[in-house]
């Protein structure tokens, strides 16, 4: 079976005005092939700091349509990938991932607001938010810190407060069940009966936590590197980003904490081809064997240190 191609956005940190801050990719696996797709260069987005506002986000598919999301905004593209239309919601805020159910429904992580917020594509508009809270528990006698949640309508002010303190980067579906992560949790948590329930332990440093088989596969940014865990977040399986000589890249002069080689953050599952396919920096999206754990291919888009992969989908068109 051939090698499937494979839909990435990018981001492109501490990119000036003016400048391409992102844009999409088509990469052939097979043939080590990509096309630009979008180049995304709007004007009224936030441009301090790493990330913020620039670039494009996560990546889903609803019938015939893509829905990409940049960090304030969820827009629909057709497959020429012509703007359809876009939403807006205050509290989608330097958004990271997002997840169909294959029914009615996109979760959105939103990051700025400790949120994860729901999309509804019947109706066409944001219907939910779970406001993530972290609270202390008493169990066996012990205090241990627990996520609670706050229900609120994305539609209507005073929903969540603005915040950042578990930064969710992460959201996605298990059996219509959406699950999210964040930097600040090491936990990768279902929400289940409007409730959040632990799903797994995972490691610090995680982007794109999601399960897999018994356990969890994640990009561990941290240890640049894909890693397989049992749910106590013990290791199974490694999988090594490719890494460049330094001579042959660019903007290698932007400080480390803005962009650095091997920074990991796009991960897709080939279950046809038993295919763990993940993004990394400069501009490199990897298929590993999950078997073998052997890298069986990769393609680097750009040599720009700062160009880093962040949605990553397989095409399905």
């Amino acid at each position: 079976m051939p090698l499937p191609t494979v839909l990435m956005t990018d981001v492109v940190r501490s990119s000036k005005q003016g400048d391409s801050h992102g844009g999409a990719y088509l990469i052939n696996l097979e043939t080590k092939s990509y096309e630009q797709v979008l180049d995304w260069n709007r004007v009224d987005i936030n441009w301090e700091g790493r990330g913020q506002g620039r670039g494009l986000r996560g990546i889903c598919f609803v019938g015939d349509e893509i829905y990409i999301a940049a960090s304030d905004e969820l827009f629909v593209f057709d497959q020429q990938f012509n703007i359809l239309r876009s939403f807006r919601c205050e509290y989608l805020h330097h958004c990271h991932e997002i997840a169909f159910d294959g029914d009615q429904y996109i979760y959105l992580s939103a990051t700025s607001y400790d949120s994860v917020l729901r999309f509804d594509v019947r109706a066409q508009r944001f219907d939910q938010g779970w406001w993530m809270r972290k609270v202390e528990q008493v169990h066996d006698g012990k205090t241990v810190q627990a996520l609670d949640a706050i229900v609120y309508d994305p539609s209507e002010p005073g929903g969540a407060q603005e915040g950042d303190t578990l930064h969710i980067n992460n959201v996605c579906v298990a059996g219509k069940v959406p699950l999210f992560s964040g930097l600040a949790m090491n936990l990768l948590v279902a929400i289940q009966n409007g409730e959040p329930k632990p799903f797994a332990l995972v490691g610090p440093t995680t982007h794109n936590c999601q399960p897999l088989g018994k356990g969890v596969v994640m990009n561990s940014t941290g240890q640049d590197a894909v890693m397989m865990c049992d749910r106590q977040a013990r290791m199974v399986k490694r999988f090594d980003y490719p890494r460049y000589d330094m001579a042959d890249l660019t903007n290698t002069e932007i400080p480390g904490d803005y962009a650095r080689q091997a920074f990991g953050r796009g991960l897709c599952v080939d279950t046809a081809n038993r295919l763990i396919i993940a993004g990394s920096s400069p501009g490199t999206v990897s298929a590993f064997a999950v078997q073998s754990e052997e890298m069986v291919a990769t393609v680097q888009v750009s040599n720009d240190l700062r160009n880093a992969p962040h949605g990553l989908e397989i095409w399905p068109y």
